[in-house]
């Protein structure tokens, strides 16, 4: 692929992207979200940023692009591009559209709903119309997007599918400046490659550079000349490097400070040390899984909105305390089967079960006691929570609908919810833009519980999370599973899919019995001097 060179030199040793102080507080409380944090990448650089679930991550990347949400604003420091100061507002606006891509999180959320896949991606290619189309097909073709998606909507993809559209659009205009936010998140090992070559290739290239916010240390070792970690428990922004490094060792963010330990015994988090990262911790007590399902599929057929099949005749059980993990490859319709069965996407044919009793295919004809016993936690937790509702309103909404609570026991109930997902209590107050990707994951996940359900569905749970955080919605899950909760997980993640009693792997249309993909290496290790640590204390941003 032939890459475009600015002509701007850069003199030897000076960074192409600087910040120096940057600092974002939020607008009614003045509180602050990012204390004063410092960074440099030179030219053909990578930077990774690492650290804790809500240490920040996101909001950086928003202050250095000044994209920052409502509500939050950047209270001190400066942005240097080339050594020239880059001013808020409008000029760098003009930055952003003439040197930078952007890939954010939420990926689908910035898309236009009605346009097609490639004019999504092809939108700020600025050559002919001809140029465009090869473009578009030459990203889809690398980052591994089938030919035939080009003409579905944004509401028609996967996750998977949406974060690599979100990719190769970042990617279109070749831009100086690549900016990701957890690009892997949401993708197979196989798929993930992809993406980690594409980002690859721009290391070492004079004039690009690329700024990385990922929880995978394997991904961080594997593309960042040096790491930046957004530590979690105290101290000024301070950062040491070594720009000559070329390959950046596992780097771990502080462990995080700890929440209250909630009194309803099903949903207290584990306070044991952390166990091996490769396969499922004994589990030591508890009742095995019942031989009686809790919710079966019969006949299953699946298919995408316009209508091709991604799943033939497909049935599964999942016994009360049985825990299910559904594998696959992005875009084979691991989605679309959770949807099915929460009633969001009726399958095309096929039939429910729940409890060896019919269940209705939609959410309009079930009950509420049937919409009560079986939740689902979505992956797009942006697409998931409403944004007008704070995260309290939110958890505490299925409490008042299925179990007529009160507010005064609702708001304990909530405050219990919380903190058993690993969030603070005051996070309750905050609305979904205010919070991080993470911090909105264990919230979708907390209104779920908050229905106490007989099957939770989740999306992809640990994605977006750190391991330490990750760990601890596992061992809650383990811990609920106790009491008869049956789980059904999608997901990529090996440490998720090594929690399950049995693997299905989605494949071919075909549902069949697989094992859990192989466990990633272990983090862990101490990092290094090409390491940069930025002090900077647990937040609620």
């Amino acid at each position: 692929m032939t890459v475009r060179v600015p002509d701007e030199s850069v003199p030897p040793g000076a960074p192409l992207l600087a910040a120096e102080g940057l600092t974002v507080r939020r607008a009614p409380d003045r509180a602050t979200v990012l204390p004063s944090v410092d960074l440099r990448v030179g030219p053909g650089e990578v930077l990774a940023v690492t650290g804790a679930s809500g240490a920040g991550k996101s909001t950086l990347l928003r202050a250095l692009l000044d994209v920052l949400p409502d509500g939050l604003h950047r209270a001190a420091g400066t942005v240097r591009w080339r050594g020239a100061t880059v001013p808020q507002g409008r000029a760098a606006r003009r930055w952003r559209r003439a040197r930078c891509g952007w890939l954010a999180q939420d990926p689908g959320a910035a898309f236009h709903p009605l346009w097609r896949v490639d004019r999504l991606i092809g939108e700020e290619f600025t050559g002919d119309a001809a140029a465009r189309a090869r473009r578009v097909e030459a990203l889809m073709d690398r980052l591994g997007l089938d030919p035939g998606l080009a003409s579905r909507r944004a509401g028609e993809l996967s996750g998977g599918q949406a974060q690599r559209v979100a990719l190769a659009r970042a990617l279109c205009a070749e831009p100086e400046l690549l900016v990701l936010d957890e690009p892997t998140s949401a993708l197979d090992r196989a798929t993930a490659g992809l993406v980690t070559e594409a980002v690859h290739s721009l290391r070492g290239v004079p004039g690009r550079c690329v700024v990385l916010v990922t929880h995978d240390a394997r991904l961080a070792a594997e593309l960042a000349d040096r790491t930046l970690v957004l530590a979690a428990d105290a101290g000024t922004a301070a950062s040491r490097a070594d720009a000559a490094a070329r390959h950046t060792p596992h780097a771990t963010a502080v462990r995080g400070r700890t929440t209250r330990t909630p009194r309803k015994e099903p949903l207290r988090p584990s306070t044991d040390p952390a166990p091996p990262r490769a396969g499922r911790p004994p589990r030591t007590a508890g009742p095995a899984p019942s031989a009686a399902p809790v919710l079966s599929a019969r006949g299953l057929t699946l298919l995408t909105p316009d209508g091709t099949p991604l799943l033939d005749a497909g049935d599964l059980d999942l016994p009360a305390g049985g825990w299910l993990a559904v594998t696959g490859p992005s875009g084979s319709g691991k989605t679309t089967l959770l949807h099915a069965l929460a009633g969001r996407r009726p399958p095309a044919d096929g039939q429910l079960l729940l409890h060896g009793h019919p269940l209705p295919a939609g959410t309009r004809s079930r009950d509420r006691r049937t919409l009560r016993a079986v939740q689902l936690a979505g992956q797009d937790a942006v697409a998931e929570l409403n944004p007008a509702h704070t995260a309290g309103r939110a958890v505490a909404r299925p409490l008042k609908v299925f179990h007529g609570t009160t507010a005064a026991a609702g708001r304990e109930r909530v405050r219990e919810l919380l903190e058993a997902v690993g969030l603070p209590a005051g996070l309750a107050g905050r609305r979904p833009v205010a919070l991080s990707g993470g911090q909105r994951r264990r919230v979708v996940l907390a209104r779920a519980l908050a229905a106490e359900p007989d099957v939770l569905l989740l999306d992809e749970p640990t994605a977006g999370l750190d391991p330490d955080s990750a760990r601890r919605v596992l061992d809650l899950l383990d811990r609920l599973r106790e009491n008869g909760l049956a789980v059904l997980t999608v997901t990529h993640d090996a440490d998720t899919a090594a929690r399950a009693d049995r693997v299905l792997h989605l494949t071919g249309r075909r549902l069949a019995p697989g094992r859990p993909c192989p466990a990633p290496l272990p983090s862990g290790h101490p990092p290094d001097e090409r390491t940069e640590y930025s002090g900077v204390p647990r937040h609620d941003g």
